[in-house]
C-alpha cells in the first residue's frame, strides 16, 4: 500500500525519518525519529509529544505548513497502523484492563483523526481562514484521542505488562511505523484509508 518515497521538487522526500519538502527554493526538514527499541509505552508517548508539537507548528503562519502537514500525515498513518497491528492486540491479550472495547474505540478514534487529517491535506493552500478551521478540527480530534489513550490504554498496560513483552512490543511497534516513515505516505494513501474505515463502519458514511 505504501510506495516508495519520491524527492521530485514540489514533493517529500525522506531520509533517515526527516521528511523533506522543497518548496520555492526553500528546504525543510521535519524530524519524525527513527527509534529502534524501548518500551512500547515511551514509544507511544513520544510521538504523541511529536504530534502536540507538529499541531503547535502548523498554528503559526510563520513557519512551512505544506512541510509540517505532510510530516504529520505520514508521522499519523505510520503511528496508526503499528498501533493497530502490532501493539493493541498484544495488550487486548495480556491487560485485562483493555478490553475489545478500548480496542475498537481506539481504531475509530485513529479512522476519526484520519478523516479530519484529509481534510486539512486536501485543501490547497495553508494561509486561509479553510485552513485554520481544518486545522482546529485535526487539533481537537487528535488530542481528545491522545488523553483518552494514555488514560484508558496506556496507564493499565503499564500497570499489567511486564517490562520484557512491553520492550518486545516496542521493538515490533518501531519497525513496522519506521517501515511505513521510509516509504512515505501519499494523500491519495491517505484518501483510500479513510474510504476503507468508512466501508468497515469505523466512520460515519456522511462524516
Amino acid at each position: 500500500m505504501f510506495g516508495e518515497a519520491r524527492g521530485s521538487r514540489g514533493g517529500p522526500e525522506r531520509r533517515a525519518g526527516r521528511t523533506v519538502s522543497v518548496d520555492d527554493g526553500r528546504v525543510s526538514l521535519i524530524d519524525l525519529h527513527r527509534p529502534i527499541s524501548g518500551d512500547v509505552i515511551d514509544l507511544i508517548l513520544a510521538d504523541h509529544y511529536l504530534f502536540e508539537d507538529l499541531l503547535r507548528r502548523l498554528r503559526n503562519t510563520a513557519e512551512d505548513r505544506d512541510a509540517l502537514r505532510q510530516a504529520f500525515m505520514t508521522l499519523h498513518v505510520a503511528h496508526a497502523s503499528a498501533e493497530e497491528s502490532v501493539v493493541l492486540p498484544a495488550l487486548r491479550s495480556r491487560a485485562k484492563s483493555v478490553t475489545e472495547h478500548e480496542v475498537e474505540h481506539g481504531e475509530e478514534e485513529h479512522a476519526e483523526g484520519h478523516e479530519a487529517l484529509l481534510a486539512v491535506m486536501e485543501l490547497k493552500g495553508t494561509g486561509t481562514q479553510a485552513f485554520d478551521d481544518a486545522l482546529e478540527e485535526l487539533s481537537t480530534v487528535v488530542n481528545h484521542h491522545l488523553v483518552e489513550e494514555e488514560l484508558t490504554v496506556l496507564n493499565p498496560a503499564r500497570d499489567e505488562v511486564g517490562p520484557v513483552k512491553r520492550r518486545d512490543l516496542g521493538a515490533a511497534f518501531a519497525t513496522e511505523r519506521n517501515a511505513i516513515i521510509d516509504a512515505g505516505v501519499t494523500v491519495e494513501q491517505l484518501r483510500a484509508i479513510v474510504a476503507g474505515a468508512k466501508s468497515e463502519g469505523l466512520l460515519d458514511e456522511e462524516g
